[in-house]
């Protein structure tokens, strides 16, 4: 390892540090410390305000009297001309032992309290054999040069080819302006001396390695570009916000008819919409599952993804199949739920062992979950009106669950349930006679199993259940609103409560039946009067 030595001289004091860096067998330097920029934009940028006569405490820098850096040289190595910039720039470099000089800035007044930008300079390579140097500006007088051979720059850069080739044959040094990321472009032209690339850009995070990227294509450098290429399709990619970065860069290259399709495989598919059955196969793991912790937070998972399926503008075209797929799965367990009743209803079903029973009716509960998970998710794609109509047409299924212990069956009026809030809340809208079907068909097995839904679902929510009952019956013609308020009022006279609460919906119907025709009666009344007093 070679070092860098950084000198800064400020208020009377030189500071020397050290930083490590890398050098090629060649005598070039391969990946330079982020530190030595870091500590120079820090001496090109000091406090404003003044310093006290006091010297700071001893760490790693090294102090030395007040010498002018003109002046400090060593007898065996004489001084060579650093980087000028509008003739102000007075730097020196000392190139004894060392691949990279000294950063020298320009000395400020003691007597200004806000000090004027400063020129800065760094210089890397190896002067000794070198034929080529290369200045690069960068913004607000910081810049760097690199002594560099013009064979390496000719066989790895296409840019410094054509410039090379522009020029005159005995070009010995080249400055290029306006360098937004001096850093990583003193990198890149380092990697140029490296024999292994991969080993240098293994060690580097995929937001530097997408910095080297675009300044490798800036040069033209294609090793470079197909060794950023493979990291790329290799490396991890953590976050959303990393994976658009690598896609975005990636795509740029792409449009400049650059092979990028390795990388890009781990986003995209040749099939242009997702398949069809490889989502069918999803529901059906899912779905089929019987780990309840597994089951419950693969749910959790798919149902929160195709809600931000729900979100793209252009998934459209997508929704019927999913929808499909959904009412597939559906119209599955439906079917054996309905199975599973006609088995557990059986005369000589009672009479068997637990070992047989008991599987039966943690089907029946797994089924109904699975039930709600589907209509979950169609609430969400607002698409859960057939779901609707199909359970209102369960009759047999509303038979049997009469017939069935309450234990076993309770689950299933989850089910009815979040229809009542899904209609409720406006999260789907089926026709008139499917809302009267389905009050007719399930809201009394409803109440029959209210007592242990209250106690035996954790998600139950009493109030909005509630809440959503009443304004499903509000739905529907007064003549039916006062047919099923009136067989409701002589459940919850029985049963308080273990019968939901249906009062608001109650004095709704109420004051349409009682009070709204008398008000209607009496502003007509009034209205006449007014008109044949008029005519008068």
């Amino acid at each position: 390892m070679a070092e860098i030595r950084l000198a800064t001289v400020e208020q009377g004091r030189t500071k020397i540090r050290n930083v490590p860096i890398a050098v090629t067998p060649e005598g070039f330097w391969c990946c330079p410390s982020p530190v030595v920029f870091q500590k120079t934009h820090k001496a090109k940028h000091p406090l404003n305000k003044p310093k006290s006569s006091s010297p700071p405490p001893k760490t790693t820098v090294q102090k030395k009297e007040t010498t002018p850096v003109i002046e400090k040289k060593t007898t065996s190595t004489p001084l060579r001309p650093g980087v000028a910039s509008d003739g102000q720039r007075n730097l020196r470099s000392d190139t004894s032992g060392m691949s990279a000089p000294n950063v020298v800035p320009e000395r400020t007044s003691r007597h200004k309290i806000e000090n004027p930008p400063r020129k800065v300079a760094i210089e890397f390579g190896e002067p000794g054999t070198s034929n080529m140097k290369v200045v690069l500006l960068g913004k607000q007088g910081f810049c760097v040069k690199m002594s560099v051979h013009k064979n390496v720059l000719v066989d790895n850069s296409s840019f410094f080819a054509d410039k090379l080739l522009e020029e005159q044959c005995g070009l010995s040094c080249l400055e290029i302006d306006d360098c937004e990321d001096i850093e990583i472009y003193v990198e890149t032209v380092g990697l140029m001396y490296c024999k292994d690339m991969k080993q240098r850009l293994i060690k580097q995070s995929v937001s530097r390695v997408l910095r080297i990227l675009k300044v490798a294509e800036l040069l033209g450098f294609s090793l470079c570009i197909k060794s950023c290429l493979e990291y790329l399709e290799a490396v991890p990619w953590v976050g959303e916000e990393e994976e658009e970065k690598v896609v975005s860069s990636v795509l740029r290259l792409q449009g400049e008819g650059i092979g990028v399709t390795p990388v890009l495989k781990r986003v995209s598919s040749d099939v242009s919409n997702p398949p069809k059955d490889t989502l069918s196969h999803i529901m059906d793991l899912v779905l089929k599952s019987n780990e309840e912790r597994g089951r419950r937070e693969m749910k959790t998972i798919v149902l929160k993804l195709l809600r931000e399926n729900n979100s793209v503008p252009n998934y459209a075209g997508s929704a019927d199949i999913c929808n499909e797929t959904i009412y597939a799965s559906c119209r599955s367990c439906f079917n054996l739920l309905l199975s599973l009743f006609r088995q557990a209803t059986e005369p000589e079903f009672a009479d068997k062992s637990m070992d047989i029973k008991d599987p039966v009716v943690k089907q029946i509960s797994l089924e109904a979950d699975n039930l709600s998970w589907l209509l979950e998710i169609l609430a969400d794609r607002q698409a859960a009106d057939e779901f609707a109509l199909i359970w209102a047409s369960q009759h047999e299924l509303a038979a049997l669950h009469t017939k069935m212990p309450i234990v076993s069956r309770y689950h299933v009026s989850c089910v009815t349930a979040r229809l009542f809030v899904g209609i409720g809340r406006g999260e789907l809208l089926p026709p008139k006679e499917a809302r009267q079907m389905l009050l007719q068909t399930w809201l009394q097995p409803l109440i029959n199993d209210y007592s242990w839904l209250q106690h035996g679902c954790r998600s139950f929510d009493r109030k909005v259940v509630e809440e959503g009952i009443g304004r499903t019956i509000l739905t529907l013609p007064l003549e039916d609103q006062q047919s099923i308020l009136l067989s409701w009022l002589g459940s919850f006279l029985k049963a308080g409560d273990n019968c939901p609460n249906l009062q608001r919906a109650f004095e709704v119907w109420w004051r349409r039946t009682f009070i709204r025709p008398y008000v209607d009666a009496q502003g007509n009344l009034e209205q006449s009067d007014n008109s044949m007093t008029s005519k008068e």
